[in-house]
C-alpha cells in the first residue's frame, strides 16, 4: 500500500485550538501514529500511537490508517523507519506530507496483520522486560562500585588527618577565562563537552585547535601533564579525569586542574575526587541557577583525608580491581542492550519483508 492513497489519513494540527470550535480535520483520531516533524526533535526518532483523540501543535505529524490496515501494524512500520532518512530542509530538518505520502507499505490481509502484530507485541514485551533488567543490572553495577568507593574513603576519613585539598596539591587552577584564538593546526583546546562523564576520559575527536604560540604562552600550571587530575566545575560538575600522558592540550575555565604534591598518588587523588564524599561537598557548595558552578575557592577548600602514601597505594590496588570488575559487568550489560536493540530491528525488518 502506498501512502499517497492514504492522503486523508495524514494531517497536522493547528498551533492553537479552542475546544469550542476545534476543526475536526485538525484532530488526530485514536490509532494515529504521531512523531516530530520539524527541528532537532526529528533526530530523537520518537513515535507514539494515540489512544485517544488528540490535538497537537504544528511540530507534530500524524499518520492514520485507512480501513483495511491495523493501526498497530502501521505503528510498527513507522517504528522501523528512521525519521532522519526521510526529512528534508537545510538549516532546519522537517518532514511534510510530500515526504510521507510516497512511502510504500507492504499490506497483507487483515488476518496476517493481526498475526504479525501479535508476534511483535509478544516479542517486544519480552525485549522490554529484558532491557529493563539489563538497565537495572547496569545501574546496580555502578552503584556497587560507588558503594565500595564510599567505604574505602570513609575509612580514610576516619584514620587520616583532615586537611584542605590545597594541602595535597602544588597547584589548583582552571582554564583560560578568555576565548582563545582558533587555528587550523596547533594544540587541541578542550571544553567540558569533550569530557565523557561515563568513562571519565577526554574525547579529542571534536576539538578545535589553538596556535602553538598561544599554548606556549600559558603558565606551566595551566598546561596539563601526566599525573594531573582535571575536574569539571561548571554544569556537569564533579567529573574527574586522570591525565596519563604528556600530550599537549589546553582547556577552558569550566574545567579545573589539580596537580598533586609528591606525597600524593595521582590515581588515589583521582579516586578521591570521584568519591561520593567529595561530590557531596561540591553539590552543597556549588552556586548559580542556570548552571551550577564549583568555584576555585570551594575546590581548594574541599575537606579531604591525608593518609600515608603506602595506604594510598593499597587503596588504589583495591579500587583498581573493583573498577576492572565493574567495567567488565557494565560491558556485559551494555552489549546485552545493544543485542536487544538489534533483535528489535531484525524482527521489524522481517515483519515487513515477509520473514515472520
Amino acid at each position: 500500500m502506498n501512502l499517497v492513497e492514504n492522503r486523508n489519513g495524514i494531517t497536522s494540527s493547528s498551533r492553537y485550538v479552542n475546544k469550542r470550535d476545534v476543526n475536526p480535520s485538525n484532530l488526530f483520531p485514536v490509532g494515529t501514529t504521531i512523531f516530530p516533524k520539524r527541528g532537532g526533535a526529528i533526530l530523537t526518532n520518537k513515535k507514539r500511537l494515540t489512544e485517544r483523540v488528540i490535538c497537537a501543535d504544528l511540530n507534530i505529524m500524524g499518520v492514520a490508517p485507512k480501513p483495511g490496515m491495523l493501526s498497530e501494524f502501521l505503528f510498527y512500520y513507522f517504528i522501523n523507519l528512521d525519521l532522519s532518512e526521510i526529512c528534508n530542509g537545510t538549516s532546519i530538518p522537517q518532514i511534510n506530507n510530500y515526504t510521507i505520502e510516497p512511502l510504500s507499505i507492504p499490506l497483507p490481509p487483515l488476518p496476517e496483520q493481526h498475526r504479525i502484530v501479535g508476534i511483535l507485541d509478544e516479542a517486544f514485551d519480552s525485549i522490554a522486560t529484558a532491557k529493563a533488567n539489563a538497565e537495572k543490572n547496569l545501574l546496580n553495577a555502578r552503584a556497587l562500585f560507588e558503594s565500595h568507593l564510599h567505604a574505602v574513603f570513609a575509612e580514610a576519613w576516619q584514620t587520616g588527618k583532615i586537611v584542605a585539598l590545597s594541602d595535597l596539591a602544588t597547584d589548583i587552577t582552571d582554564g583560560d577565562h578568555m576565548p582563545p584564538p582558533k587555528a587550523p593546526t596547533g594544540v587541541p583546546f578542550i571544553t567540558i563537552g569533550n569530557i565523557n562523564k561515563n568513562t571519565r576520559t577526554i574525547d579529542f575527536t571534536d576539538t578545535y585547535m589553538v596556535p602553538i604560540e598561544y599554548f606556549q604562552g600559558l603558565k606551566p600550571y595551566k598546561k596539563p601533564r601526566s599525573g594531573d587530575v582535571l575536574y569539571t566545575v561548571t554544569g556537569s560538575f564533579g567529573i574527574p579525569v586522570l591525565i596519563s600522558d604528556n600530550a599537549d592540550f589546553c582547556f577552558q575555565r569550566h574545567i579545573g586542574l589539580v596537580r598533586p604534591k609528591p606525597i600524593v598518588n595521582s590515581v588515589w587523588l583521582y579516586y578521591l575526587l570521584m568519591s561520593p564524599q567529595i561530590f557531596a561537598q561540591a553539590n552543597e557548595g556549588a552556586t548559580g541557577t542556570a548552571q551550577k558552578t564549583v568555584s576555585l575557592k570551594l575546590l581548594r577548600g574541599f575537606q579531604v583525608p591525608q593518609i600515608p602514601l603506602s595506604q594510598q597505594l593499597l587503596s588504589v590496588t583495591k579500587l583498581d580491581a573493583l573498577t576492572e570488575e565493574s567495567q567488565r559487568l557494565e560491558s556485559i550489560y551494555q552489549q546485552k542492550l545493544i543485542a536487544l536493540d538489534a533483535l528489535k530491528k531484525s524482527l521489524l525488518d522481517q515483519a515487513f519483508t515477509g520473514g515472520l
